[in-house]
């Protein structure tokens, strides 16, 4: 086993993070994001909203917190993680609503924040959020170095996922035993491993100061070559594992981690990666060893969404990005080609997902589970892409389709919502959150306690439904559950906006009481009360026989009619 203390004092002495200012950002109240800005660059509201997306990762996280900490009603947890395994693994992130870790959803929330800050980190710089940004990567990156303890060894999950979502309580009394979960040269687990080097190479280029080209704002401030370096040998062992084990998918090794994140796939993992390192080492054959990748596993035919489990989308772009900086890697043409075959299918028809009647990108099961985290990714991957875009039409076709989602992210929606807690009086009141509700009656959450206890700043939640309703309960975590990789897409695209929009989020344009909670019940994983659709009124009934009476064929209709009005889930729990 290799021995990091070396490696820890290096990052103590030398590595040092951006001082955090002060006084420290704090997130305003709700009312403020209801008031216009005076506008111009950097526009305040969008370097707001930047600040509070960070903020939420400082609520999410475990282990002895330091004296830095914003987010006063949370404490110290988890403070024994990894003693079975006679390693510290104290630290990272809470994923979701709960108390588990999971380092495969963590690994793509951070190779996401990471690649978005290579291109758009300029945005950060002018918010001034550059230094939150550098604490929110390093709380990530350590934690990732210390669930690689040996090269081929790598701590996938913390907490029995039954056992936590058993659980509804405040973060000092959390159940234990918190038990650890790996893989290894044994056991292993090709995408998880691969994920992980993904998320370091990435977090590496950044640090490094490696930029694509002039088309992009370029890296945020956080130059650091010693942190660039030690983030860059955790990628390649990593890499070495994943390519060098048996090619399982990790839940194979691991069942527990099958429960909350079960992964279809490695060949998207093992390309990303490879992609990464290209340009981390500026390999041609790492870019060459990529491309075989690709077409091994088939992943130019998926259409798909963009999320923790599935990159394949991603891969034309960051293909086109890296041969558009290294011409000598690869044909750029070839990937504009590929890039453009997936976002025409987005943003002209054709692929496998559809707009809601509000406008929504929706993907049938992948959008069931949450359904603004693939339209936040597809904005963020078509932003990322509009520079490199082949023609000019597609460029702004693009940008304007990206605009629509995020816009309705932001409250433009038949909802007037804008699904990020605390950003305006009609934000989310009851995020499914253990530890932001301030309850501890598992049985009854929703009245446990009546009003959530604290605001947990800058999540963005699951999201409504496919026919645009958001009930707002906090028991239906489909649609009320906050979790580390949803906000990801959004920080790129908020930092975009700081660099580029005078005008203000959608959200200050809307006052308090614009979101109306609809009739009746969800019907998704966590209710099935209203599967049957909204229940008519008795006089509402009496109309409808007397119709049927009269007309029998006009029944047709009206079931139709109808039957858009109900809704049907099929969710399978993620979070």
């Amino acid at each position: 086993m290799r021995s990091f203390l070396p490696l820890f004092l290096a990052i103590g002495q030398v590595a040092a993070q951006l001082p955090l200012p002060q006084p420290p950002f704090m997130p305003q109240n709700a009312s403020a994001g209801a008031v216009p800005s005076a506008g111009g660059i950097p526009n305040p509201q969008w370097s707001s909203l930047l600040g509070n997306l960070l903020y939420f990762y400082e609520a999410q996280r475990s282990g002895k917190l330091p004296t830095t900490n914003r987010v006063k009603w949370r404490n110290d947890s988890a403070l024994t993680d990894g003693r079975d395994l006679k390693l510290d693994l104290t630290g990272g992130y809470y994923d979701a609503g709960d108390y588990i870790k999971c380092t495969f959803p963590l690994s793509a929330t951070v190779m996401s924040i990471c690649w978005g800050a290579t291109d758009f980190g300029k945005g950060y710089d002018l918010a001034n959020q550059s230094p939150y940004l550098d604490d929110m990567l390093r709380w990530s990156l350590n934690w990732l170095i210390k669930a690689h303890p040996s090269n081929n060894t790598l701590i996938v999950q913390i907490a029995d996922t039954n056992s936590t979502d058993a659980y509804w309580g405040g973060d000092q009394n959390i159940p234990g035993p918190r038990l650890s979960y790996q893989i290894n040269s044994t056991s292993p687990g090709t995408d998880a491993a691969a994920g992980a080097a993904a998320a370091f190479a990435a977090c590496s280029n950044l640090y490094a100061n490696r930029v694509f080209s002039n088309s992009y704002s370029g890296p945020a401030t956080l130059q650091n070559a010693t942190f660039a370096a030690t983030l860059l040998q955790h990628a390649q062992e990593l890499y070495n594992f994943a390519t060098s084990a048996s090619k399982v998918v990790y839940q194979q090794s691991v069942p527990e981690a099958g429960i909350a994140y079960p992964s279809s796939g490695y060949g998207d993992e093992l390309t990303i990666a490879a992609l990464f390192l290209s340009l981390a080492l500026n390999s041609t054959s790492l870019y060459q060893q990529a491309e075989a990748y690709y077409s091994q596993y088939d992943l130019g035919n998926y259409r798909g969404v963009f999320n923790w489990d599935s990159k394949a989308p991603g891969l034309p772009v960051l293909f086109a990005q890296i041969a558009h900086a290294n011409p000598t890697f690869g044909n750029i043409s070839n990937w504009q080609t590929a890039a453009e075959s997936y976002f025409d299918g987005v943003v002209y028809g054709g692929g496998e997902g559809y707009s809601t009647r509000g406008g929504l990108l929706y993907y049938p099961d992948d959008s069931d589970e949450a359904s603004l985290n693939p339209a936040l990714n597809a904005a963020m991957l078509l932003n990322r892409y509009v520079p490199l875009a082949s023609t000019q039409q597609r460029k702004q076709d693009y940008y304007n389709y990206a605009k629509s989602q995020l816009d309705y992210t932001l409250g433009k929606n038949p909802m007037s919502m804008p699904y990020i807690v605390g950003a305006n009086p009609n934000s989310p009141q009851n995020p499914h959150s253990a530890m932001a509700s301030g309850g501890n009656d598992i049985n009854d959450i929703n009245n446990s306690p009546p009003h959530e206890a604290y605001v947990p700043y800058g999540a963005v939640v699951g999201g409504p439904d496919k026919y645009d309703r958001f009930f707002d309960i906090r028991a239906d975590w489909p649609e009320t559950e906050p979790a580390l990789d949803y906000n990801a897409p959004m920080l790129t695209l908020a930092a975009m906006h700081v660099l580029n929009d005078t005008s203000d989020p959608f959200y200050t344009s809307l006052q308090a009481g614009t979101y109306q909670k609809p009739a009746g019940l969800p019907c998704d994983a966590a209710y099935t009360d209203g599967c049957g659709g909204p229940q008519l009124s008795q006089a509402g009934q009496i109309a409808l026989g007397v119709i049927i009476g009269l007309a029998g064929v006009g029944i047709f209709s009206l079931v139709g009619w109808w039957g858009w009005l109900s809704w049907r889930g099929n969710y399978d729990l993620c979070h």
